[in-house]
C-alpha cells in the first residue's frame, strides 16, 4: 500500500476547511490566529533537533508543514494565493539566488563548474537578495525586517543589516567595551530606581550583546536555549537533591543549593 502524498495533504485541508461539512474548529481559524501554533511548531522542531530526537522530528516536521498547508488554503479561499504558487515562488526565488548552481537561471541544466566558497556564496547571497528589496520598492534599509521574530533573532538581523552599509564595530572589542559602557548606564539607573530607565538601558545591555555574539559568529538564540537547556538540567539535579534528603526549600540557605549546583557542573550537566 503506498502511502499518502503531498497532495492527500492538501485535499485533506480542503475537507476540514470545507464549509458545510468540515470541523469547526479549523473553519474558525484565519491567519493571524494560526501564528502562534505555527511559531509553537517551528519552536518545536528546533527543540527536537537541539534533543537528538531523531525518532518524533519526522512527526513534529509535519506539523510544521501543516501550517504551510493551513495558510495555503485560507489564501486559495481568498484568491490570494495557493500552495503550487507557493512553490513556484519558492523555486524561483533559490534558482535566483544560486546563481552558482543555475548559471543559466533553469531548474533542470546540467550542473555548472562553478566554484565559489562560502565567502562569495553568502556574498552573492546579499547583493541580490538586496537587488529583490529594491525591486519591491523597499526604501528603508531595515524595512523588511520581519517584526514577528524572536526578539534575539531580530537584534542580529538589524545589526547585520546595517552592517551591510558600514554601521558597524570593527574589532569584538570595542563591542566589549560598549557593553560595559551600557552595564555603567544600567547600574545608574537601578541606583535612581527609575524603571523606565531601568528596561530601556536592560535592553541595551542585551542588545550589545546580541553584537558581540554575531560578531564572535555564535549566534545569540541558539546559545541562550543552549544555556536554558544546561540551566534546567543543573537545576534539576539541585532539586533532586533537595528531595532526596527529605527537607523543604526553605531549610536550605543559598550557598547549600550552591553546593549541589556545583555538583552538577562537576558531573557535566
Amino acid at each position: 500500500m503506498n502511502g499518502y502524498s503531498l497532495q492527500d495533504l492538501i485535499y485533506l485541508m480542503e475537507r476540514l476547511r470545507d464549509p458545510e461539512h468540515g470541523c469547526p474548529w479549523d473553519l474558525k481559524q484565519d491567519f493571524s490566529s494560526i501564528v502562534p501554533h505555527t511559531l509553537e511548531e517551528a519552536y518545536e522542531v528546533a527543540d527536537t533537533i537541539e534533543r537528538k530526537d531523531w525518532a518524533h522530528l519526522e512527526d513534529e516536521l509535519g506539523d510544521l508543514l501543516f501550517q504551510v498547508i493551513f495558510y495555503s488554503q485560507l489564501g486559495k479561499e481568498q484568491s490570494l494565493f495557493e500552495f503550487n504558487s507557493i512553490v513556484n515562488q519558492l523555486v524561483t526565488k533559490l534558482i535566483r539566488r544560486h546563481p552558482h548552481v543555475f548559471p543559466d537561471g533553469k531548474l533542470r541544466t546540467p550542473p555548472a563548474q562553478i566554484k565559489l566558497n562560502e565567502q562569495q556564496i553568502n556574498a552573492n547571497w546579499e547583493k541580490i537578495k538586496q537587488q529583490e528589496r529594491v525591486g519591491k520598492a523597499k526604501a528603508a534599509i531595515l524595512d523588511d525586517v520581519p517584526k514577528g521574530l524572536p526578539a534575539l533573532s531580530r537584534a542580529e538581523k538589524l545589526q547585520k543589516r546595517a552592517s551591510q552599509v558600514g554601521f558597524d564595530w570593527n574589532d569584538p572589542l570595542l563591542v566589549l567595551d560598549k557593553i560595559e559602557e551600557e552595564i555603567a548606564e544600567l547600574r545608574e539607573a537601578i541606583a535612581q530606581g527609575n524603571q523606565a530607565a531601568i528596561l530601556d538601558e536592560m535592553g541595551d545591555v542585551i542588545f550589545a550583546q546580541v553584537n558581540l555574539a554575531r560578531h564572535l559568529g555564535v549566534k545569540a538564540e541558539i546559545a541562550l536555549r543552549s544555556t536554558n537547556q544546561k540551566f534546567e538540567r543543573r537545576f534539576n539535579h539541585v532539586e533532586a537533591c533537595v528531595e532526596s534528603s527529605g527537607k523543604a526549600w526553605d531549610e536550605y540557605a543559598l550557598d547549600e543549593l550552591d553546593h549541589f549546583w556545583d555538583e552538577a557542573k562537576q558531573k557535566g550537566l
